[in-house]
């Protein structure tokens, strides 16, 4: 009887050994087939730019082709929805946001996606200052006179975001909230389309991440009026916060990050996240986020993990206190 036994338990695991082989296996191998990236906005934005920075420089290292896929909408929530429901097989990756992991949870009512249970969080790659800059034919060339033009004309100034929920437009809310003035939010599908007509005079202002506005305001085609950021950026340090040009407590910080499908197989989370480390700290990959305004940002998974935890509660608590909603 206890023979008996003896041979069925290690023919279970024998069967479970063999099971495992294939993805053993493939974990090992990968990868052998292009990449694809996920950029949840239009491209031309930030979330874009720097996925093609990256991209590019992963391409080498892994020694597949990457793709970027943009697929935007929603906030972020579209190409979300589509990257969480990819195989998790660490061939579909997706460029997640301060707005798609940590505010659109507390925004929407209903997301077809859960931001932490079906992501496997593989390294920030990047914090972004946002930049509120104005179109140069607006009266106000400070952030003191366009709260004061705000104030005497409430419901009049405008201001463009990449969607709803995203960084860029809490920040604006944010704003709205401290400085104790009414702008009104308008929603587009990216930064890119917002910020060329930001540049056409149809929207006002925008608190854009900075690499999508950066070269606008060195061509002299945005006027810069203060950075969104605790300190002054070193790409722009004639420009002041926001805090110290008039709205004391003013703080807000994009970031981005890279995930892979929740169920991706341990072995190729650490090679991809060990991947993303290297290229992150190439000099080249440095200088041209560097050149954007984005500062590089390496982490270990876990640690990615729980600063997204710690961020949904602090952006949860913003979007109750501004009131914002996208339903």
């Amino acid at each position: 009887m206890q023979a008996s036994r003896r041979r069925l338990a290690l023919a279970g695991l024998a069967l479970a050994a063999a099971a495992a082989f294939p993805f053993a296996a493939s974990a090992q191998a990968y990868p052998t087939k292009p990449v694809t990236i996920v950029v949840p906005f239009a491209a031309g934005g930030t979330t874009d730019i720097l996925a093609r920075v990256i991209g590019q420089a992963l391409n080498k290292e892994l020694g597949q082709p990457v793709v970027v896929d943009n697929r935007a909408g929603a906030g972020g929530n579209i190409g979300a929805a589509l990257a969480a429901k990819a195989p998790a097989d660490g061939y579909t990756l997706f460029m997640g946001t301060v707005g798609t992991h940590a505010i659109n949870q507390s925004l929407y009512k209903k997301l077809t996606f859960d931001p932490i249970k079906d992501f496997a969080p593989l390294t920030r790659v990047a914090m972004v200052p946002n930049l509120l800059v104005a179109n140069p034919t607006k009266p106000y060339k400070n952030v003191k006179e366009l709260i004061a033009y705000a104030k005497a004309n409430p419901g009049r100034v405008n201001f463009g975001s990449s969607g709803s929920g995203s960084s860029i437009h809490l920040s604006g809310e944010l704003f709205n909230s401290l400085a104790k003035v009414d702008m009104i939010h308008v929603p587009y599908k990216g930064s890119a389309p917002a910020v060329t007509d930001l540049l056409g005079g149809q929207i006002d202002i925008m608190f854009d991440n900075m690499p999508s506005a950066i070269q606008h305001v060195r061509s002299g085609k945005l006027r810069p009026l203060a950075v969104t950021t605790a300190k002054r950026s070193p790409e722009l340090p004639d420009v002041p916060t926001i805090a110290e040009a008039g709205v004391p407590g003013y703080e807000a910080t994009s970031w981005f990050g890279m995930f892979a499908p929740a169920n991706t197989p341990a072995p190729v989370v650490a090679k991809l996240n060990a991947a993303l480390v290297k290229v992150l700290s190439q000099p080249d990959v440095k200088k041209k986020l560097a050149e954007q305004g984005a500062e590089p940002y390496s982490e270990k998974p876990e640690q990615f993990a729980a600063f997204i935890r710690s961020e949904t509660d602090k952006w949860s608590k913003v979007v109750k206190e501004s009131g914002a909603s996208a339903d």
